[in-house]
């Protein structure tokens, strides 16, 4: 699996992560097709709880975002959410969040690094993540 994302949105990302004290979160918005998803939307929700070490997006604010996005014919491709001092993989937390959303998963850190995953069955899959 594949996800493209321009540049200058997983920058805008990063660059979020590196300058907040808590989790950043949002979705991801586009269209994809079996193996290769497009993400053409970034959205940020924010973190109903403040938190340095989890997340949970304000749900008015995701509907909203959902409800915006579907309306212009893109749907939900992705989650994406920072990980302060720590790497960006799953943890034990994401991987409730991802058997809730079946989607790719965007994890950066607070250094500038990320990393995408999928959740098949009982088993956590990279996801290639191509920048155009």
């Amino acid at each position: 699996m594949m996800m493209v994302i321009r540049g200058e949105d997983l920058k805008r990302i990063i660059k979020a992560a590196e300058n907040s004290r808590i989790e950043i979160c949002g979705m991801l918005f586009g269209r994809g097709s079996g193996e290769r998803i497009e993400v053409e939307e970034v959205r940020f929700i924010p973190n109903r709880l403040n938190s340095a070490e989890k997340f949970e997006m304000e749900p008015l604010e995701m509907v909203r975002a959902i409800d915006d996005a579907e309306a212009r014919g893109l749907q939900v491709v992705g989650i994406f959410h920072s990980h302060l001092k720590c790497p960006p993989r799953p943890s034990g937390r994401d991987l409730k969040g991802m058997n809730l959303w079946p989607v790719v998963w965007l994890i950066v850190d607070d250094r500038g690094n990320y990393g995408a995953y999928v959740l098949e069955g009982d088993k956590i899959r990279e996801v290639k993540v191509k920048i155009v």
